[in-house]
């Protein structure tokens, strides 16, 4: 598959095909990493780490932890 590199601002683009997109799982936002090997530009998606539940805490200590407090009354169709 082909595509035109254009320019944009000071920069250069290309658009990604939606079917590459895909098979690659990229989406807009997705990050990205370029790299040059020997002729050719790689784009290599940047993976997400996956925390568990015991790495997003482990941080925490008891002084971390902020105590309830008061909203008020229901005002509408809050269910409490």
């Amino acid at each position: 598959m082909a595509a035109v590199v254009a320019k944009w601002g000071n920069s250069l683009a290309i658009r990604i095909p939606r079917s590459v997109a895909e098979q690659a799982h990229v989406t807009e936002g997705t990050s990205i990493n370029f790299s040059v090997e020997g002729n050719s530009i790689v784009i290599t998606p940047q993976k997400r780490k996956k925390y568990t539940l015991d790495e997003l805490l482990e941080d925490m200590t008891p002084d971390k932890f902020h105590p309830e407090f008061e909203t008020g009354n229901a005002v509408g169709n809050e269910d409490w």
